[in-house]
């Protein structure tokens, strides 16, 4: 039997279409004894947690918003690294092999971005994937696993942030404590097959609000200015480091891509 070397952590509420999904990818490895499954609940009224026990996991649960259960499924890992998980979001194989060796590699970091993407068909998930892929490791991005210590070390997840901010807010602490970070070279599949435009309008404008909060606790962060910059957000995320070249290359997927940012950002003005 391998030693334990992962912790999954999957936060749920009404989650049955999704979970199975979510935590088969995982099996081989916790049969093996290198990963543990932990689902953290927030009340679900469907099949999410019969349907997490029945696929391994040890059900726990615990509100009232997904901060406060990422810390508390991070409290009872045993497990030395943790990955942090929505329920829509499935690890190919080949990623959890990259991670589980990271784990274990020397002068491996302390925390990684894990790159999206996003599953649907047609022009605007390709936009969206086009969009996503200038993110990775920049303070748009969200590390998604790390070392437990460190996570602890530096207290978790704010959970004064109840809905958006709080993956960035880590990052912040996280990169202020001296941490490396690195970015994975697999990915994550983001399952958003049914988040139609006003589902994403909508879901922006719920996080709008709550960003208001992480912004009044950062307010001079050079990563928070960023964020909330129109210049970055629309134009230098998307120019620096030569990644221009690829706005020149897909001028269709970068058009359809502008034309949703601009439809984002007036919600997020609405929601405000």
């Amino acid at each position: 039997m391998a030693g334990l070397k992962l912790s999954v952590i999957v936060t749920t509420k009404n989650e049955a279409a999704n979970i199975v999904a979510s935590l088969r990818p995982f099996w081989p490895f916790a049969d093996s004894g290198e990963v543990e499954l932990i689902v953290v609940d927030n009340a679900s009224a469907d099949d999410t947690q019969r349907l997490a026990r029945e696929s391994g996991a040890r059900v726990l649960e615990k509100g009232p918003e997904r901060s406060a259960q990422r810390n508390f499924g991070v409290r009872e890992a045993k497990a030395p690294w943790v990955v942090v998980l929505d329920a829509d979001m499935i690890m190919p194989e080949s990623t959890i092999r990259e991670i589980l060796g990271a784990t274990g590699a020397t002068g491996a970091a302390d925390a990684y971005w894990i790159p999206e993407v996003r599953t649907g068909e047609g022009l605007r998930t390709k936009a969206r994937n086009f969009e996503r892929s200038f993110y990775d490791g920049t303070c748009i991005d969200a590390l998604r696993l790390f070392r437990k210590d460190l996570f602890e070390r530096v207290g978790g997840y704010d959970e004064s942030l109840i809905a958006g901010g709080e993956d960035w807010e880590l990052d912040i602490r996280i990169l202020a404590a001296g941490a490396k970070c690195g970015i994975l070279r697999g990915h994550l599949i983001h399952n958003e097959k049914l988040l139609s435009l006003k589902s994403l309008l909508k879901k922006k404008a719920y996080y709008a609000k709550s960003l208001e909060v992480y912004k009044a606790k950062w307010p001079d962060h050079p990563a928070v200015k960023k964020q909330f910059s129109a210049w970055y957000r629309f134009a230098g995320v998307f120019i620096e480091h030569g990644k221009w070249r690829k706005l020149l290359r897909h001028p269709v997927l970068a058009a359809v891509m502008y034309f949703e940012r601009l439809l984002v950002g007036f919600v997020y003005l609405l929601g405000r």
